[in-house]
């Protein structure tokens, strides 16, 4: 076996590329980019690899029936992210079969929960000649670099120690309200996204529409969740996800039938094929998600899921707000949590109940326990800015069990 990655590896491996392959897609249908569609299709490929090679290392590790019982759960956990690698894979095609999405659509994925965005880096900036991971973007702006296009080559996923230059085309993610500072940082004028004008009246496509992108960040929100559920065996962050679920499928009849009535309207039905697809995706995203969080229920998880979640690229981290704390009384809008921290707050546990997707008008209290998403340099931030004692780097002390044999 000398050579063979580990479990954990494998499955950091596979978490990361459907993560990405997600975010691509989507970037994908945003800017009709076939390239970037085309990139989710090689990262099929990869996942596939992945795995199959996991397959084979659980496998080998099998000593006992008690082996099996804990390595099923990886397995489970595995074919859960294989789901969202697949849904991801049927939205890139929605470009590269030229499906056709509504321009309603694109302009309403810019006001969704995260949205895609270009950046140039220009003659004067603040970002050339520094790694990704001296520089801290997701932490400092709430923004990821997803790709990178210099010249006629483009980079996908880049790493940590990838050194940016003038004039990268850089493809970012992340909340609304990040892209002029990124921007700024590019050495790029602002250009702020305003709220579209509230129509006079909402046709059958403009509905179908709102319920694609809402079905877009059920998905998001979902899969955060699963991941923390399992994390912090938490069987009530499960049975939140289990609703986020019930409502994706509520969204996704509802569309169908808006949809329905557009095409008799439309001049040309089949340019409503796109947006169906992608909302097929999105929902059975959530799909994915649920059947996650049924390892919550098993009694004896393996730790090296723990530790997989962990060290993956995106990590789940909470924190408790204490007294004295400056955020104390103010509301998570008025905060910024994700531009300062790079952090996205998906849930926050008040008296022992939980608010998944809490709203930017919700003030925070002493006590209240947030979970949140992003970068490993987020979590000791977001920690500091709450008053959470714990020291830096045991951001996932609570979640991550003793070692054991990977």
């Amino acid at each position: 076996m000398s050579g063979r990655r580990t479990v954990k590896d494998l499955l950091v491996g596979a978490k990361d590329a459907a993560e990405l392959m997600v975010d691509l897609a989507y970037a994908g249908v945003f800017f009709d980019d076939r390239a970037l569609a085309k990139e989710v299709l090689r990262l099929e490929d990869r996942m596939d690899d992945l795995l199959v090679e996991l397959r084979k290392v659980c496998m080998l590790a099998t000593r006992t029936p008690e082996d099996a019982d804990r390595l099923a759960g990886v397995l489970s956990m595995a074919v859960s992210i294989e789901g969202i690698a697949d849904a991801a894979e049927d939205i890139a095609r929605v470009v590269l079969k030229d499906l056709g999405v509504p321009p309603q659509l694109r302009e309403d994925l810019r006001h969704a929960t995260e949205i895609t965005a270009r950046v140039k880096i220009r003659a004067e900036n603040e970002l050339e000649g520094r790694t990704l991971k001296e520089l801290e973007l997701p932490a400092r702006t709430g923004m990821w670099v997803i790709a990178i296009r210099r010249d006629v080559d483009w980079t996908f996923g880049p790493r940590a120690d990838e050194v940016l230059r003038e004039g990268d085309r850089l493809i970012v993610q992340g909340p609304p309200q990040a892209v002029d500072e990124m921007r700024r940082l590019a050495g790029s004028p602002p250009r702020a996204v305003r709220e579209p004008p509230a129509p006079t009246s909402l046709t059958n496509l403009d509905r179908a529409v709102d319920l694609a992108v809402e079905l877009k960040n059920a998905s998001e929100i979902a899969v955060g969740l699963a991941y923390s559920a399992i994390l912090l065996r938490d069987p009530t962050l499960a049975a939140e996800v289990s609703v986020i679920e019930d409502r994706s499928d509520e969204l996704w009849h509802g569309l169908e039938g808006w949809v329905l009535r557009a095409a008799a309207e439309a001049e040309d039905p089949e340019s409503l094929r796109g947006l169906l697809h992608l909302a097929a995706a999105s929902e059975r995203i959530v799909d994915a998600a649920q059947s996650m969080c049924r390892l919550v229920e098993e009694e004896d998880i393996h730790p090296i899921i723990a530790r997989a979640l962990a060290e993956a690229g995106e990590i789940v981290a909470e924190a408790i707000v204490t007294e004295g704390a400056d955020v104390v009384g103010r509301t998570i809008g008025e905060l910024g949590i994700h531009t300062q921290t790079g952090m996205e707050v998906l849930a926050i546990e008040r008296d022992g109940r939980w608010t998944y997707r809490p709203r930017r008008g919700r003030a925070l209290e002493v006590g209240d326990r947030l979970l949140a998403v992003g970068p490993e340099e987020g979590a000791p931030r977001l920690r500091a800015w709450v008053g959470d004692p714990r020291p830096e780097h045991e951001e996932h002390h609570w979640a991550v069990p003793p070692d054991v044999g990977e």
